[in-house]
Formats: C-alpha cells, sequence, structure tokens
C-alpha cells in the first residue's frame, strides 16, 4: 500500500472541500493508496512537532519517500518536509513566506470548520520562518498548481521559487483553486509514479 499525506491550509480542516475530494477521488480510484488527513494544529509553533510525530507514528508516510499533497500553508509546509526527509510533493496554491502574510492577522481567531478558538501571536511567525526553504533542492520533486485570480496569495511568489519546477499555472480561479477536482487524476500520476 502506497501512502499519501495530505496538508490542508491555515484555518482550514480535513472537511475542507479539496480534502474530502481528495479522499473520495482516491477511494474510488487508487484503493491501493492510504491518505492522511491530519487534522493541523491552528497554532504555527505547534505544527512541526506535529509533523514529526505524525512521521515517527507512521513510518510507512516515509517508505519509499514522502508523497506529500500540501494546499496553501499546508503547501508551504509540504516543501519544509521534502526539503528536510526527500520525497515528492504537489502543492496547490501554496504559501511561500507565510510569516510574512500573517503579520497582518495577529491576534484571536476562530477555525470555521473546528470552531476552536486561538490566537496568531508574533512568535508564531518566527516558528514559521525557521520552516522556510529559501532555496530548493530538487525542483524537480514538486508539481505546483496555481491560479493567477487567487485573491489570498500572489501567484507569482510561487511561480518565481518553484520556477524550475513543475508547473501548472491557469488562468483566472481562486485561493480554493477552482475545479481542483479535475486536477486529481495528474496529482495522483506524479505522486504515485515517483521514485
Amino acid at each position: 500500500m502506497t501512502h499519501v499525506l495530505y496538508l490542508h491550509g491555515f484555518l482550514s480542516s480535513p472537511q475542507s472541500v479539496k480534502a474530502q475530494a481528495t479522499q473520495a477521488w482516491f477511494e474510488a480510484n487508487r484503493p491501493e493508496v492510504k491518505l492522511h488527513i491530519p487534522q493541523l494544529s491552528n497554532s504555527p509553533g505547534k505544527v512541526k512537532d506535529q509533523l514529526l510525530t505524525l512521521l515517527d507514528s507512521q513510518p510507512a508516510l516515509r517508505s519509499g519517500g514522502l508523497k506529500v499533497i500540501g494546499s496553501s500553508m499546508g503547501g508551504f509546509l509540504a516543501t519544509w518536509l521534502v526539503e528536510s526527509f526527500g520525497g515528492h510533493a504537489v502543492l496547490v496554491n501554496p504559501a511561500v513566506a507565510p510569516y510574512e502574510l500573517l503579520q497582518n492577522f495577529l491576534g484571536q481567531h476562530v477555525n470555521p470548520y473546528t470552531g476552536e478558538r486561538f490566537e496568531l501571536v508574533a512568535d508564531d511567525m518566527q516558528f514559521l520562518r525557521e520552516l522556510d526553504s529559501p532555496s530548493l533542492a530538487r525542483p524537480d520533486a514538486y508539481r505546483v498548481m496555481l491560479q493567477t485570480g487567487d485573491e489570498t496569495l500572489d501567484y507569482r511568489q510561487a511561480s518565481h521559487k518553484y520556477a524550475a519546477s513543475a508547473l501548472v499555472i491557469e488562468e483566472g480561479g481562486d485561493h480554493s483553486f477552482t475545479n481542483f477536482a479535475s486536477h486529481l487524476p495528474d496529482i495522483a500520476d506524479f505522486l504515485l509514479s515517483a521514485d
């Protein structure tokens, strides 16, 4: 069995539309794949330890190299994992510098999926900065899906950082990545054909 890790974005959850679409597609089309969709901590300061604990408790995730799908903040985290442990990732409208973007969001928040209340603090930005990968050891390890109509992130940041990766840039769309489900066959092919 092949194991694939799906990492959702900030203020999201395994119940998000993309996560659920991914789960349904793999169950219907690639039953030999076990998809892991953890509920990531809302606190950036806790996410690193959470992911390291997950990899320790699920060694099959690293068997044959990590295979990760990451959306938005999940794309940033997926890059950190692949740069740290090897493997391949598909990034969907990934955050490139969330420690800059989230500076404007310090304070109290509620996760709309879980109802959890939490506070984003300045120290969280430092935790995120420590996970940054300014340069990529293996750009070919990434397939990066961007839509120019992303209202949350400037797609040009990601197109620049991942310029040497497999880029899919669609005109229009939005941060949720319109028609995401139609890309799942290509996503699976990229991850499952990786050595």
